[in-house]
Protein backbone atom coordinates (compact mmCIF):
# COMPACT_ATOMS: atom_id res chain seq x y z
CA UNK A 1 0.00 0.00 0.00
CA UNK A 2 1.23 3.47 -1.19
CA UNK A 3 1.53 5.88 1.85
CA UNK A 4 2.56 10.01 1.00
CA UNK A 5 3.14 11.24 5.00
CA UNK A 6 3.57 14.99 5.28
CA UNK A 7 5.12 16.65 8.68
CA UNK A 8 6.78 20.46 9.74
CA UNK A 9 3.51 21.82 9.81
CA UNK A 10 2.11 23.89 13.09
CA UNK A 11 2.33 27.19 14.38
CA UNK A 12 4.28 29.93 13.38
CA UNK A 13 4.71 33.52 14.20
CA UNK A 14 4.67 36.16 10.92
CA UNK A 15 7.87 36.58 9.38
CA UNK A 16 9.00 32.97 10.42
CA UNK A 17 9.99 29.81 8.17
CA UNK A 18 8.82 26.46 8.22
CA UNK A 19 9.85 23.24 6.19
CA UNK A 20 7.97 21.09 5.29
CA UNK A 21 8.72 17.02 3.79
CA UNK A 22 6.71 14.59 2.61
CA UNK A 23 7.67 10.66 2.53
CA UNK A 24 6.66 8.34 -0.17
CA UNK A 25 6.37 4.37 0.97
CA UNK A 26 5.01 1.22 0.18
CA UNK A 27 5.50 -0.58 -3.04
CA UNK A 28 6.63 2.22 -5.66
CA UNK A 29 8.45 1.22 -9.06
CA UNK A 30 8.83 5.06 -10.10
CA UNK A 31 8.19 8.18 -8.79
CA UNK A 32 7.94 11.46 -10.81
CA UNK A 33 6.54 14.37 -10.93
CA UNK A 34 5.90 15.68 -6.80
CA UNK A 35 4.46 18.41 -4.93
CA UNK A 36 2.30 20.45 -2.85
CA UNK A 37 -1.01 22.03 -2.71
CA UNK A 38 -2.81 24.09 -0.36
CA UNK A 39 -6.40 25.29 0.83
CA UNK A 40 -7.60 27.80 3.06
CA UNK A 41 -10.88 27.66 4.23
CA UNK A 42 -13.16 28.73 2.22
CA UNK A 43 -10.97 28.82 -1.05
CA UNK A 44 -10.52 26.10 -3.44
CA UNK A 45 -6.57 23.96 -3.32
CA UNK A 46 -3.72 25.63 -5.27
CA UNK A 47 -1.20 24.51 -6.44
CA UNK A 48 1.95 25.64 -4.52
CA UNK A 49 5.21 24.01 -6.12
CA UNK A 50 6.13 21.38 -7.96
CA UNK A 51 9.45 19.28 -9.08
CA UNK A 52 9.62 16.79 -12.14
CA UNK A 53 12.09 13.96 -11.20
CA UNK A 54 15.13 15.57 -13.23
CA UNK A 55 14.67 18.50 -10.80
CA UNK A 56 12.82 21.24 -13.11
CA UNK A 57 10.65 23.48 -10.70
CA UNK A 58 7.52 25.18 -11.13
CA UNK A 59 5.75 27.65 -8.32
CA UNK A 60 2.59 29.91 -8.29
CA UNK A 61 3.92 33.43 -9.33
CA UNK A 62 2.88 34.80 -6.03
CA UNK A 63 4.87 32.42 -3.74
CA UNK A 64 8.48 32.01 -5.89
CA UNK A 65 10.20 34.36 -3.95
CA UNK A 66 9.66 32.68 -0.81
CA UNK A 67 8.93 28.88 -1.41
CA UNK A 68 11.76 26.55 -2.24
CA UNK A 69 10.84 23.38 -3.12
CA UNK A 70 13.25 20.65 -3.64
CA UNK A 71 13.41 16.36 -3.80
CA UNK A 72 15.89 13.58 -2.37
CA UNK A 73 15.01 11.06 -4.86
CA UNK A 74 16.92 8.62 -2.85
CA UNK A 75 14.58 8.81 -0.11
CA UNK A 76 11.33 9.63 -2.10
CA UNK A 77 10.96 12.34 0.06
CA UNK A 78 10.00 16.28 -1.30
CA UNK A 79 10.53 19.59 0.61
CA UNK A 80 8.89 22.50 0.64
CA UNK A 81 10.82 25.47 2.38
CA UNK A 82 8.68 28.36 3.54
CA UNK A 83 9.96 32.03 4.78
CA UNK A 84 8.68 34.78 5.68
CA UNK A 85 5.09 33.29 6.19
CA UNK A 86 2.47 35.92 6.57
CA UNK A 87 -0.73 35.34 8.04
CA UNK A 88 -2.00 34.73 4.04
CA UNK A 89 -0.31 31.59 4.29
CA UNK A 90 -2.17 29.79 6.83
CA UNK A 91 -3.46 26.66 5.19
CA UNK A 92 -3.79 22.88 4.87
CA UNK A 93 -0.77 21.43 2.72
CA UNK A 94 -1.10 18.27 0.64
CA UNK A 95 1.91 16.90 -0.84
CA UNK A 96 1.00 14.58 -4.32
CA UNK A 97 3.08 12.40 -6.36
CA UNK A 98 3.31 10.77 -9.65
CA UNK A 99 3.59 7.13 -8.66
CA UNK A 100 4.45 4.65 -10.89
CA UNK A 101 2.76 1.28 -8.89
CA UNK A 102 1.93 -2.39 -10.32
CA UNK A 103 -0.95 -1.13 -11.90
CA UNK A 104 0.93 1.92 -13.87
CA UNK A 105 1.23 5.81 -13.01
CA UNK A 106 -1.36 7.49 -10.98
CA UNK A 107 -1.73 10.32 -8.21
CA UNK A 108 -1.45 9.91 -5.11
CA UNK A 109 -1.98 12.61 -2.25
CA UNK A 110 -0.86 13.00 1.23
CA UNK A 111 -3.11 13.49 4.08
CA UNK A 112 -2.22 17.19 5.02
CA UNK A 113 -0.55 19.02 7.34
CA UNK A 114 -1.94 22.40 9.05
CA UNK A 115 0.11 25.38 8.73
CA UNK A 116 -1.13 28.41 10.87
CA UNK A 117 0.68 31.84 10.74
CA UNK A 118 -0.28 33.60 13.81
CA UNK A 119 0.91 36.00 16.33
Amino acid sequence: QVQLVESGGGLVQPGGSLRLSCVVSGSVVAVGTMGWYRQSPGKQRELVANIQSSGTTYYTDSLKDRFTISRDSAKNTVYLQMNTLPPGDTAVYYCYARLRVSTGWDNFWGQGTQVTVSS
